[in-house]
């Protein structure tokens, strides 16, 4: 791949980051932090990641809320309060804005851009990554911050491509038209079955149960729900901004 004269061919970043999410986000703004040239790639509209995708009734953290807090940003951690002790999506999508803005990395990203294609090159030492759109970005080093949340994943169910009903995919819910939640789907009256019983399948259960007529659940087994604690949040809050340095040590 080399170019004729044997000259290597130059990268134009230092580092692509693909992934806008908690990790990406982090990556990108200290890598850029030690004066390299980053580019990040999100597939989604904005920052958030995981938690800009899955809007689904219930969606929430299955860990305390201040684990998802940027120890790094003192600004940020005197700012932001948690509401409750496991953060539901929206506000999780609210924070991670807030975070992109304090870090202003937005710049950096092209989003509703998805990477169909990596190939590094050994002769010239670069990547090169080809977007869906058919652009081809080169750098030095590649880092996938998509996690494994990030692939759907339907049931193997003969049929489920005839069925005529109303069908949902937690991680591709409707969004609102502006605002970080989740559509709102009126289940009242109707028989529903939910596929899945573990963290999602829960959270959406406890939501959809309020309204429907019939509720089915298909899985193995059944974990146990959650219970929100807004007083746990505010004795955290206080315990970690008070002894911030250990906490986070």
């Amino acid at each position: 791949m080399a170019e004729a004269g044997g000259q290597k061919l130059m990268p134009q970043f230092d580092v692509v980051v693909i992934g806008g999410g908690l990790a990406g986000m982090y990556q990108l703004y200290k890598l850029r932090g030690l004066g390299l040239a980053v580019q990040g790639f999100e597939a989604g509209g904005d920052v958030g990641g995981t938690w800009y995708w899955n809007r689904y009734p219930g969606c929430r953290l299955d860990s305390e809320s201040y684990t998802y807090s940027y120890s790094f940003i003192d600004e940020l951690l005197e700012e932001w309060n948690w509401s409750e002790h496991f953060a539901t999506q929206p506000e999780i999508l609210q924070y991670l804005k807030l975070a992109a803005d304090k870090m202003d990395i937005r710049k950096n990203y092209r989003f509703n851009s998805r990477c169909a294609k990596a190939e590094y090159i050994e002769d010239d030492q670069i990547w090169q990554v080809t977007l869906e759109e058919g652009d081809v970005i080169s750098c030095r080093f590649l880092i996938s911050a998509v996690g494994p949340l990030s692939a759907p994943t339907y049931p193997k169910i003969d049929g489920i491509s005839d069925f005529q009903g109303e069908s949902y995919h937690t991680y591709f819910w409707p969004h609102e038209d502006d605002g970080p939640a989740g559509r709102k789907i009126d289940f009242a009256g109707k028989r529903v079955a939910v596929i899945g019983t573990g963290a999602t399948g829960i959270q959406v259960i406890q939501e959809v149960a309020k309204q429907a007529q019939e509720l089915e659940t298909r899985k193995n087994r059944v974990i146990s729900g959650w219970r929100d604690d807004v007083e746990a949040a505010r004795r955290t809050k206080g315990i970690v901004r008070t002894d911030f340095q250990d906490t986070w040590r």
